[in-house]
């Protein structure tokens, strides 16, 4: 198996760079998340609790307009991918460029697995879809692409018989989460992945959920050991699911999204710099001419960007970069700027 598969942007991001190949959102929690989790420790004592993890699944479910049953708090969305080889599929089928980490757990796994690739626009095409596949995982929005599918297509790949897997990573980073399936209850085999990583700093925490029909989910769950998330974890769960937490969730997608579009136009303007778009996730994909030379460059310049050939159906000059405040985001454009002109 290719080892690149298992490259994520943390390895991009080394110490004391500024840090333009991860997607979280700021440094750390909120102060009053950190007060959260502070107030949480005291409980550490104690193995977590039926009443906890009741109690962050009820949460989860009234954000989402679900039954409780129908949420399964998990170790980050990383841990539902490595969760996915307890459905037994006979065909997995894996839409690409994604989110690689699927294909890594279920290949590990010596499951068969079929690569579907979107369009030259990177839009999904349903027909592409093996008709034999019982299990198909892809990314809305789609990691490193920036591009969001329709519900309604996404939707066409459900059917008796296959779990369709949807990877919401980023799903409370679009403004109003549009196209989010997160609340669908009809789509036969649904299951939507939901991370809390990215919008609340939390991926030294690993805290996320899976939605879907309640058989499923313990099929899904069934190899998990006891006591599979900590208490923190729950608390984390609890709190970013509150009424407040949603609407400051709201107000940072729209924030990102006004940065997201003073980007692409700064970046579009660039000699060589091709911006894939539409866009609409905290991040870009760039096209740019001799790809390992420009991350070189920035690196020296102290600026960190993710490479982007590690995705299939991408190239060396493909660069992921995140969306930043244009405050930090004008740092890139002058590093690409002397980069290109190098």
């Amino acid at each position: 198996m290719d080892q690149l598969l298992r490259h994520h942007g943390d390895v991009d991001a080394a110490p004391g760079l500024l840090d333009f190949a991860v997607n979280v959102r700021g440094r750390r929690p909120p102060a009053w998340l950190r007060a959260r989790l502070v107030a949480a420790l005291d409980g550490l004592g104690n193995y977590p609790s039926a009443a906890q993890d009741a109690a962050a699944r009820a949460a989860v479910a009234a954000r989402h307009g679900r039954d409780p049953a129908e949420v399964l708090v998990l170790g980050g969305v990383a841990e539902g991918f490595a969760l996915l080889p307890a459905l037994a599929p006979r065909l997995s089928a894996v839409v690409h460029p994604s989110f690689t980490e699927p294909e890594v757990v279920l290949r590990q796994a010596g499951l068969p697995v079929r690569r579907v690739f979107t369009d030259a626009g990177y839009r999904l095409r349903p027909e592409r879809v093996p008709q034999e596949a019982d299990l198909v995982v892809l990314g809305n929005p789609t990691n490193p692409t920036s591009v969001l599918h329709p519900a309604r297509t996404v939707r066409a790949l459900g059917r008796p018989g296959r779990v369709l897997v949807v990877d919401e990573a980023f799903g409370d980073a679009i403004p109003d989460e549009q196209e989010s399936l997160a609340a669908d209850r009809e789509t036969p085999g649904l299951l939507v992945f939901r991370s809390l990583t990215k919008t609340w700093a939390l991926p030294g925490l690993r805290a996320g959920y899976a939605l879907g029909a309640p058989e499923l989910l313990a099929r899904l769950a069934a190899p998990r050991p006891p006591w599979p998330v900590g208490t923190l974890v729950l608390e984390a769960v609890l709190a970013c699911s509150t009424p407040a937490a949603v609407i400051e969730a709201a107000a940072a997608a729209d924030q990102i999204a006004q940065h997201r579009e003073w980007m692409v136009r700064q970046l579009a303007a660039l000699p060589g710099v091709t911006v894939h778009q539409p866009a609409t996730a905290p991040f870009l994909l760039l096209r740019v001419p001799g790809g390992p030379r420009i991350r070189a460059a920035l690196a020296e310049a102290g600026i960190a960007v993710r490479r982007a050939d590690t995705f299939p159906g991408l190239t060396a000059d493909h660069l992921r970069v995140s969306v930043r405040h244009p405050e930090i985001a004008a740092t890139l454009l002058e590093g690409l700027r002397a980069a290109l002109a190098g």
